[in-house]
Formats: C-alpha cells, sequence, structure tokens
C-alpha cells in the first residue's frame, strides 16, 4: 500500500475551494436556484405550479442520467475530460433559460443541464476524495459540500435582489452571469490534481471490477434512496408552500428559503465533526432523525411554526446526509472510488426524480402541496430503518 503524499495547507485550501466553486454553480445555480425561482416564474405567468413540479422532474431525470453516465465513465482520466465539458453544458443551458418561455424548451433544457449537473455533482468530489485518501486526509472530505450552503444563500440573493426589475426568462440571467468565471476557475484546477489512473488494492494490484451491491452496501443504498425522496420536497417546493399558507407580503415567503441557505452553510462542517467524534453511522442516523422531524412539522404544524421548522431541520440536515453517506460507501468498500460514488447518487437522483412527479401526480388529482409532504415523511422514515441496518466498516 502507498505511504501517504505530503500536502501544503494551500493546496488543500485551494482544491476544497475549487470543489466548492464547481458545486455552487452547477448544484445551487443549476438546479437549486430553481426552487426561489419557482414561485415567480409562476406568478409571471410562464408556467402553472403543475406545470413547475414537470420542470422540476425533467431536471431530475437528467440528473439521474448524469449520474449514470459518471457510472459507466469513472476513471479519472475521463473525469479529467468530462469536468470541463459538462462544466460548459451547464453554462449554455442556463444561458438558454434566459432566452425562452416556451414550456417544451424549458423542460429540455432543464434536462440536459441536470444531466450536466450530475456527472460534475459526482465526479468532483470523487475526484477530490480520492486526491484526499492519497494524502491521508480523507476526514475533510465533507467540506467540499461547503460550496453548495453558500450557493442556496447566494442564489437567494440573485432570486430576490433583482426580482423587481427581472420578468419570466429575464430572471435567470443573474446565475448564468456568476456561473461562467466560477466554474470555469474550479474545474481547471481541478483538473491538475494528481491521482492515479488507475484503482489498486492494498496489495498493490490493478483493480478492474468489484461488486457495487453486497449486504454491507445495500442498507445503505436504500437508506439514502429514502434521503433522497425525503428531502427534494421541501428542497423544491417550500418557498411555494410558504406563498400558499402565508399573506402577501409575509417575510417567510422568501424568508423560508433564506433559512435554509443559512442553516445550510455550516452544516457540512457540522456533520463532516459530528462524523469524526461519534462515527459516522451513528451520526448518518441522526441525522435522519432531525430532518424527519424537520419534514414532518411542515405538516402537523400548518403555517409559519411550521415551515420555519421544516427550513431549519432540513436545511441543516441534507447535505450531511450525503457526505456521511459518501464516505460509509467508500470505508465499506474503499477501492470502489467514483464509481461507487456515481452508483449511490444515480439512486439519489433517481428518488429526487420521483419526488416532484408524485407532487405533480397528487396536485393534478385534487391533492394539496401540504398533504404532498408526507411522501417526504413516510420516505425519511424508511430511510432511517434502513440506516440501523448498514454495518459498520472492517477497515475505518
Amino acid at each position: 500500500m502507498t505511504s501517504p503524499q505530503s500536502v501544503t495547507p494551500k493546496q488543500l485550501f485551494t482544491v476544497l475551494l475549487a470543489g466548492s466553486l464547481v458545486l455552487l454553480v452547477v448544484h445551487t445555480l443549476g438546479r437549486f436556484i430553481y426552487t426561489p425561482l419557482l414561485p415567480y416564474l409562476v406568478a409571471d405567468n410562464q408556467f402553472s405550479a403543475s406545470e413547475g413540479a414537470a420542470v422540476a422532474t425533467w431536471n431530475y431525470l437528467g440528473y439521474l442520467m448524469g449520474a449514470m453516465l459518471a457510472i459507466r465513465w469513472h476513471r479519472i482520466d475521463q473525469i479529467r475530460f468530462m469536468l470541463p465539458l459538462f462544466m460548459a453544458v451547464h453554462i449554455i443551458t442556463t444561458l438558454i433559460m434566459t432566452q425562452t418561455d416556451h414550456l417544451t424548451v424549458i423542460s429540455v433544457t432543464r434536462w440536459v443541464n441536470g444531466v450536466a449537473n450530475g456527472v460534475v455533482f459526482v465526479q468532483a468530489p470523487a475526484l477530490i476524495l480520492e486526491w484526499l485518501v492519497l494524502r491521508n486526509r480523507a476526514t475533510l472530505s465533507g467540506l467540499v459540500y461547503l460550496g453548495v450552503g453558500v450557493g442556496l444563500l447566494v442564489s437567494g440573493g440573485l432570486v430576490s435582489g433583482p426580482a423587481e426589475f427581472l420578468d419570466g426568462a429575464q430572471r435567470w440571467w443573474p446565475a448564468a452571469i456568476l456561473s461562467i468565471p466560477l466554474g470555469w476557475w474550479g474545474v481547471l484546477q481541478l483538473r491538475k490534481l494528481d491521482v492515479s489512473d488507475r484503482e489498486h488494492d492494498d496489495s498493490g494490484q490493478v483493480i478492474t471490477n468489484t461488486p457495487l451491491f453486497d449486504r454491507a452496501s445495500i442498507p445503505l443504498f436504500l437508506a439514502y434512496a429514502g434521503a433522497g425522496l425525503g428531502y427534494i420536497l421541501p428542497m423544491t417546493f417550500l418557498p411555494l408552500l410558504a406563498n400558499i399558507e402565508l399573506p402577501d407580503g409575509h417575510y417567510l415567503q422568501d424568508g423560508t428559503w433564506t433559512l435554509v441557505a443559512l442553516l445550510t452553510i455550516p452544516a457540512p462542517w457540522v456533520w463532516n465533526k459530528l462524523g469524526t467524534i461519534m462515527g459516522d453511522i451513528p451520526a448518518l442516523r441522526l441525522n435522519f432523525l432531525i430532518q424527519l422531524a424537520g419534514v414532518l412539522a411542515a405538516v402537523i404544524l400548518p403555517g409559519a411554526v411550521g415551515l420555519m421548522l421544516c427550513a431549519v431541520l432540513v436545511g441543516s440536515t441534507f447535505l450531511g446526509t450525503v457526505l456521511l453517506t459518501q464516505r460509509i460507501g467508500r470505508a465499506l468498500h474503499p477501492h470502489q472510488g467514483p464509481r461507487l460514488s456515481a452508483a449511490m447518487v444515480a439512486l439519489y437522483g433517481f428518488t429526487q426524480m420521483v419526488g416532484p412527479w408524485l407532487t405533480k401526480q397528487w396536485l393534478d388529482a385534487g391533492g394539496t402541496l401540504l398533504s404532498a409532504f408526507g411522501i417526504g415523511v413516510a420516505a425519511l422514515a424508511f430511510g432511517l430503518v434502513f440506516a440501523f441496518f448498514v454495518p459498520h466498516p472492517r477497515h475505518p
């Protein structure tokens, strides 16, 4: 087994910053900015709430397909090629969104943008994790998700700040403009990382293939599926629910997303630290419990209190679910690398796609958005149960 390679604090900072910016661009300016945008786009008559849910589903379908592409092309040399390619796809599709109010074009564009998001969201953290493992710094891996937390706050500001001056498709311009410099700098830094192009086991032999699913990983996959379906409902529809439940001009109509963003910023550091102190698996179980309480609060406490609790508890946990699950998965199968990460994100992506689709069916059948949040409650309860069946890794 190779000895750890040396690394300077400046190198660590640059790599984690680059990864954070890449995730900020594709995952918040690409995906989650749609959540605060949705009430404005509905109010602009670009589409209805039901059509907006369908657009979200197309984006999540693309995310799933992107993650599946990352399973197929998981080698380091492939990652170095695909990262800049799909960052360019993200930028181009975001620019297209600034030019159209046509629902079909919007849906197709958001689907392609989701593909780019899925590829980059898998490959960038996986590449960084492999780089950190070679330098005995794997416990820092969760910090790359700080970009998502900061990005949520940035995305909220990019939507609400110029809201009075923009209309319809124009509302995408701030995200498009910011994506170009941040995304491109981050990708260029990650392509320079010194990581072996071949995966090796502890004896130094090249690994060509190992099973993704076994008795150790299946409970983790099932728990992660529940997390994906559970968190995506508030992360897609919470501001819209606030607009429905609260009177016009209420501070929580934009404030729920601000709360989510503020709580998300420290969340990667908090859950990274909790995983180090109490162990990743106990931390994951606690994470599920808190997140479940958040979505349940929105259902059983309609109005401002429930919305605030949902924003705080989901915002402070969902990134912790991601970073803890990724780290547990790699510890259970240390030699899977980016391939295992891609498989977990693909499953996560599938359940995220199912969430808005189920919501659309529910709304079209006459159900309420509030009652649709019950789907998230059931999903997180499912995930929590399977989190107790995840075995402790043999090699931490």
